[in-house]
């Protein structure tokens, strides 16, 4: 299938979508593994994002280099071809996007794949170049996978100037986010996902940079979150902020907003887990974003807040971007331009106390999903 016709149906998805069924709310349900690392082929959308930060050597005889990395891998349903009888319908959409920040070069290096998916499971399907697993965490797209192997998960990239070639290994409970693993997000009740993270994994393996190959040292750490939902998204939500941050003491930290079109927050949540395991979910106002160095992309014309103070009830935070341009064109696949990349992160005595990602959607133009 070449990129245009896949484009084209793509559209038409899109266009399928706005007259699908309304979405519902979500029930509470008990979250069970492996089978919810898995693939739900029911729910509109869905997505497995993988962020994490590297210590390599450095160019010169001393020293380390700090890359940031991420691999996500989306599903969305596409309701209108659900009855087709033709092994060749696009049951579902998979797009997938991976990116490496390279602090000491100023540099970000990103790329992204489509592709349909008969929704068959893998491999009966000769026209699938995709599948996503039911019973277990695997998503593969051509020659990209998230994939569970043995008790590690093992993420593969082959991009046009660099490979990521990581292993991930839990060091952690899986975390549940929102109430049992329901997460609220917006007003309305049915704007809300089944949502569990994995902070603090182990990673190993190797990033290659064009003819660059680095091996990645102890200590490099990742966060897989794994979200599925009927609808997230508010009618007044254009995107939201944010922060997946993996503390050096072991501590795991989420906090989000959902913007409306004048910037003010229609919603907002998040947990911190101690690196002891207690664990407390955020109630609505209780977490506040308060932007103090924004950043403007000569791409898109968009207005980045690249260092925020964010509250919470752990914390005030103050979180600041490893390099400023980490914004992502991804109109070849989901068709959006948002910022997501590595942060800092300092404590309200302004002391490092960890790393994570910054993920920021809907300041280009509004967020469709």
């Amino acid at each position: 299938m070449t990129p245009v016709t896949l484009k084209r149906r793509l559209l038409l998805a899109s266009a399928a979508a706005a007259c699908a069924p309304t979405a519902w709310a979500l029930p509470p349900a008990r979250l069970r593994f492996p089978r919810d690392a898995g693939s739900h082929n029911d729910f509109k959308t869905e997505w497995w994002y993988v962020t994490g930060y590297a210590e390599v050597p450095a160019a010169t005889a001393s020293g380390t280099r700090l890359l940031g990395f991420q691999v996500t891998f989306f599903r969305s349903r596409v309701d209108a071809t659900q009855g087709m009888q033709s092994r060749l319908a696009a049951r579902q959409l998979l797009f997938a996007h991976a990116a490496v920040t390279d602090v000491e070069g100023r540099k970000l290096w990103h790329d992204q794949r489509i592709a349909r998916w008969s929704g068959e499971p893998g491999g009966r399907n000769p026209a699938d170049v995709g599948f996503a697993d039911t019973t277990d965490t695997g998503v593969v797209l051509r020659d990209w996978s998230l994939q569970r192997t043995g008790p590690h998960l093992q993420a593969t990239v082959q991009a046009a100037d660099f490979k990521l070639d990581l292993t991930l290994q839990a060091s952690q409970p899986v975390l549940l986010q929102g109430v049992d693993g329901l997460s609220r997000k917006g007003p309305d009740s049915r704007q809300a996902s089944y949502y569990y993270s994995l902070p603090q994994l182990r990673v190993s393996g190797s990033i290659r940079l064009r003819d660059q190959q680095h091996t990645l040292a102890k200590g490099s750490t990742a966060w897989l979150d794994h979200e599925w939902s009927q609808e997230v998204l508010h009618p007044q939500a254009v995107g939201w902020d944010w922060i997946g941050i993996n503390f050096f003491d072991g501590s795991a930290l989420t906090a989000f907003q959902l913007r409306e079109a004048n910037g003010q927050a229609l919603w907002d949540g998040g947990s911190f887990r101690s690196g002891t395991g207690q664990r407390y979910v955020f109630s609505r106002g209780e977490v506040l974003f308060k932007p103090t160095r924004r950043w403007v992309s000569a791409l898109s014309k968009a207005s980045y807040p690249v260092e925020w103070i964010v509250r919470t009830p752990a914390d005030f935070y103050t979180v600041r971007a490893l390099l400023d341009n980490q914004e992502l064109d991804s109109r070849g696949s989901t068709g959006a331009i948002y910022w997501e990349g590595l942060c800092e992160v300092f404590d309200s005595s302004n002391r490092p106390v960890g790393r994570g990602y910054l993920e920021m959607t809907g300041y280009a133009s509004a967020l469709k999903m």
